[in-house]
């Protein structure tokens, strides 16, 4: 990606390479200057556990990198309640079943043009013919228009009651006019309108972030932040514990015992670590071979044993994190009765960036084999994995997703997932009674009759028996001592922001 040329003095960047060399590498990063309050503040030094998978586009996977790292926003953001709160839209009203007014906040792009009306048109428009598409636009088509002084009209094809929830996806943030080039590309280098902005990626290895001191919200404390990509746990973690970096996520459950009690975090989340079968091609075609593999898995054994009880026993795509969702579950409807496996073979994989995968893919595969699979296993990084996973090349792929990420809507995660046409269905699931029931669900606008209906469909889902819910995870994030103002959040789409020092 580009280096734009700044009026302040470039910071060297070194690229990451064995661990024992951190400390070289954060040491020029880690220079003084002054902050929001006029005293000396000091650059933030940030271990991330997934290098882009898509060289930082903000439509897919990588959307939620720049999310945590304070560049991009959207239209809304999410409430620690899951309720939609301004953000570049500072209010909305909505003006029938499929149009909604937004008035946009005074704002400044970092590249220094406005943030107007047209200009939030003209991203959501790119947003709209990304390809693959964003999930947070899964199920729904939006047109957004300029309404006159400082409003935003968004209108959709189909009666949409949590649009507002869905503008607050990572995916869907605004960029600049700049960052939009040839075939659906965006750039977010030095495009985007967060307190942070993106001057210069390493290719997988690193980035380098500056204040942006025309932030709308006030400026940020920190003056800047050294971003290293590190998918390695057990070098992430020692990092923290050598006091090469100041904040690390991703602590693998096997190592936290080695961090001091006061540098972890520990934060309830909305993912849920699953066991998606390809219902597409291969034995897990057959539903009653998926009915057998889900019989075969023991998730109280993953909860306590790869866990060591830092997570829950998967009870369904929802976990204990989504409150609501305990008291509303249906049982699964429709399963298939499991046959024997007699020797089938199978293609197990996962990755390898939240280090607990490769173990829990590791006793999936012993427990498989002992209901009578045969297992061939694969683990890579997440990024040479991810295409392959999409397009069927395995037939299990064990994943961590974040059920509330894409929106803080509860539907949208099915439509992305499990539907005909979403666009991350790792299950290649194609039922019709499945998309029935989350298109009525998108079409629930009361909130409890909404999460009602989502649950509705969670049963269908299940009954197919394309997904097993393994666990749902709570997080580890390393913080040193002497920062303060992390952002910690169950949907995990922050983590600096404004209020982040050390």
């Amino acid at each position: 990606m580009r280096f734009r040329r700044r009026t302040r003095p470039a910071r060297l960047l070194f690229a990451l390479t064995l661990t024992p060399l951190l400390a070289g590498c954060f040491a020029s990063a880690g220079e003084e200057s002054g902050d929001a309050t006029g005293e000396r503040g000091s650059r933030l030094r940030v271990a991330l556990a997934f290098p882009p998978a898509e060289n930082l586009s903000p439509y897919g996977a990588d959307a939620t990198i720049l999310s945590r790292l304070g560049v991009t926003e959207g239209l809304t953001a999410l409430d620690a309640n899951g309720a939609a709160t301004p953000a570049l839209a500072r209010s909305w009203q909505r003006e029938g079943d499929r149009s909604w007014l937004f008035t946009l906040r005074e704002a400044t792009f970092q590249d220094g043009t406005a943030v107007t009306p047209a200009r939030v048109a003209a991203a959501l428009t790119h947003a709209t013919e990304a390809r693959p598409a964003p999930a947070a636009l899964s199920g729904v088509t939006l047109t957004a228009e300029p309404a006159g002084g400082d409003r935003l009209r968004v209108t959709t094809n189909s009666p949409d009651p949590v649009l507002p929830l869905r503008l607050a996806g990572p995916a869907l943030a605004v960029l600049s006019p700049k960052a939009y080039g040839a075939l659906g590309r965006a750039d977010p280098v030095g495009t985007a309108t967060g307190p942070f902005e993106l001057t210069k990626v390493t290719g997988s290895t690193a980035a380098t972030l500056d204040r942006f001191d025309d932030y709308w919200g006030g400026l940020a404390h920190a003056p800047g932040i050294d971003a290293r990509f590190i998918a390695d746990g057990t070098a992430r973690t020692n990092a923290l514990r050598t006091g090469q970096v100041d904040i690390a996520e991703a602590i693998p459950v096997a190592q936290a015992a080695t961090l001091d009690a006061a540098t972890r975090r520990e934060t309830a989340t909305t993912r849920t670590t699953s066991l998606q079968l390809n219902t597409r091609t291969g034995p897990f075609k057959d539903p009653k071979l998926r009915a057998a593999a889900r019989e075969a898995v023991d998730t109280a054994a993953l909860a306590k044993g790869v866990y060591e009880s830092h997570a829950d026993a998967g009870s369904g795509i929802y976990g204990p994190a989504v409150t609501w969702a305990a008291g509303k579950r249906e049982q699964p409807v429709g399963r298939a009765k499991p046959t024997a496996p007699r020797g089938t073979t199978i293609t197990l994989a996962t990755y390898d960036n939240r280090p607990e995968l490769p173990e829990a893919a590791q006793v999936l595969k012993q427990q498989l084999e002992k209901a009578g699979f045969e297992v061939e296993l694969e683990v890579r990084e997440y990024a040479r994995i991810e295409g392959d996973a999409l397009a069927g090349k395995f037939d299990a792929f064990v994943v961590a997703r974040n059920t509330l990420v894409d929106t803080g809507d509860p539907v949208a995660v099915l439509a992305s997932d499990y539907t005909c046409d979403g666009g991350y269905n790792l299950a290649l699931l194609c039922d019709k009674d499945v998309d029935r029931a989350v298109a009525k669900a998108e079409r629930t606008a009361d909130t409890s009759a909404r999460q009602s209906a989502a649950l509705a469909a969670e049963a269908g889902i299940l009954g197919t028996d394309a997904v097993v819910p393994l666990v749902h995870q709570r997080v580890l994030t390393g913080v040193a001592t002497s920062v303060e103002g992390v952002l910690l959040d169950p949907y995990e789409r922050t983590l600096v922001g404004t209020e982040t020092r050390r």
